[in-house]
């Protein structure tokens, strides 16, 4: 071969060189991508780890929210009923005010006229009752003398007629002038009562909590009684619970309810409901009802239109054994229902140190037990895995009670302290390798209800 073909050769093969060269990189690159992504979900499910959750005591409650407002539990709006310019306010805004106290003064001197105008009418009457007694005795004398003067044919029939009409018109006008002074009299005590209105006294004991009018307004009470302040009894609350319908139909009166404001902190007000109104409040197309409850404020902490957030408590256990929801698998079968409700709440099975001291009134510290406004709370039968003293896991049947989104109510199949599977926990860091969770792993592949 030649000198000038070599050189027109060379080109051809340095290019063929750099191509297989490309082709290895990325095969090399292809078969890495490879094996990291092999290696990535072999890590990944050897570091899936069991959620174990121990049973312990604690509280479940289920509520309804709603928001309401304050307002006195007792009332009364002080109006006054007559005319005139309110002269003088004796009481302002946040003023306690004791039963027959004077509030108010309103103008009087029209009041005061009519009461001196009809006295003076009755003392006039009175002055007639004079003359028309001497008019009376007069008839009555003329009337014997025409009846002695008839005996005798001494006189007329006409004169013995007109004596007798005489006599009756003098008797019958005694008797108008006396019941005029009656009316009169009835008419001085209607006067004295308006007189009387012009000073307005409080009709019962309380704060007041608004005044609607100011000294110098004048005031007309022909067509209603116009209201000037408001009188409160704030030692007793009412809470004006504005409930949806989708929530109506679980509360119930007499249910455990409680509620807190915004300025109370964490405190919470316990009460039971009281009544609920049937007439709906109609807004924007939304139905609401109004629930009402009382509370007592006798430390004065409440005001009113205070705002409430406030809990209905549909259910609840205090101071029992719990289990988390997600441990748990129910087990819907014919008949569980009846089985779940017989024994009531001492359920056979159930361990001694589960049950209650007794029914307690939905507020920490009332006591152990159960407290449930719809009767019986109902029990359900489920499955869980329990670790055993070697390690292991075990399904077991238990029986729950009162049930939340959160945890469970154990009535029996469990003791406080056992540990339960609640999940499982993946990708945790450092996991590889440790002995014993192959096993584990295969076990909660078949559990895949526990994902």
């Amino acid at each position: 071969m030649n000198t000038s073909e070599i050189e027109s050769e060379t080109p051809v093969t340095i290019r063929r060189g750099r191509k297989l060269w490309i082709v290895a990189i990325v095969l090399l690159l292809c078969g890495a991508g490879s094996r990291y992504y092999w290696q990535s979900n072999s890590q990944q499910e050897t570091t899936n780890q069991p959620l174990i959750a121990t049973v312990q005591i604690g509280n479940i409650e289920n509520t309804i929210t709603a928001a309401g407002s304050l307002q006195p539990f007792d009332f009364v709006d002080v109006g006054a009923q007559v005319n005139g310019i309110l002269e003088t306010l004796h009481v302002d805004i946040g003023d306690v005010v004791e039963e027959g106290q004077l509030l108010a003064e309103i103008d009087a001197r029209i009041q005061l006229a009519r009461v001196e105008a009809s006295r003076a009418s009755i003392e006039a009457l009175e002055a007639q009752i004079a003359a028309r007694n001497a008019s009376l005795a007069l008839a009555r004398a003329n009337a014997r003398r025409q009846e002695r003067l008839r005996d005798a044919d001494a006189t007329s029939e006409l004169d013995y007629d007109n004596a007798i009409n005489n006599l009756a018109s003098a008797e019958a006008g005694l008797i108008q002038l006396e019941k005029q002074i009656i009316q009169s009299k009835a008419s001085l005590e209607s006067d004295e009562t308006q007189l009387e209105f012009s000073r307005i006294y409080a009709p019962s004991a309380g704060t007041v909590v608004s005044l609607d009018m100011n000294e110098g307004r004048t005031i007309n009470a022909n067509q209603q009684a116009p209201t000037i302040l408001r009188i409160a009894d704030l030692s007793t609350m009412t809470v004006e619970t504005e409930i949806s319908e989708a929530d109506i139909s679980s509360i119930k009166k007499g249910m455990p309810v409680y509620f807190t404001t915004l300025g109370g902190g964490n405190r919470r007000w316990y009460s039971t409901v009281r009544q609920i109104l049937p007439t709906p409040i109609v807004e924007n197309n939304v139905v609401l009802y109004t629930g009402l409850f009382d509370i007592d404020n006798s430390d004065g902490s409440l005001l009113s239109d205070m705002t409430a957030q406030v809990y209905f408590v549909t259910s609840s256990a205090e101071n029992v054994p719990t289990v988390p929801v997600g441990a748990l698998t129910f087990i819907d079968q014919p008949g569980a229902g009846g089985f779940a409700g017989a024994g009531g709440a001492g359920a056979t099975g159930r361990p001694a140190a589960f049950r209650g001291a007794g029914n307690g009134a939905g507020r920490p510290g009332a006591g152990a037990g159960r407290a449930n406004t719809q009767g019986a709370p109902a029990r359900r039968l489920a499955k869980v895995q329990v670790v055993n003293s070697s390690g292991g896991f075990e399904e077991r049947e238990i029986m729950v009670g009162v049930t939340s989104r959160i945890s469970a109510e154990v009535i029996s199949g469990l003791e406080i302290g056992d540990e339960v599977v609640a999940g499982i926990l993946q990708n945790i860091p450092g996991a590889a390798g440790q002995g014993g969770q192959t096993d584990r792993r295969e076990m909660f592949r078949a559990m895949g209800g526990f994902r």
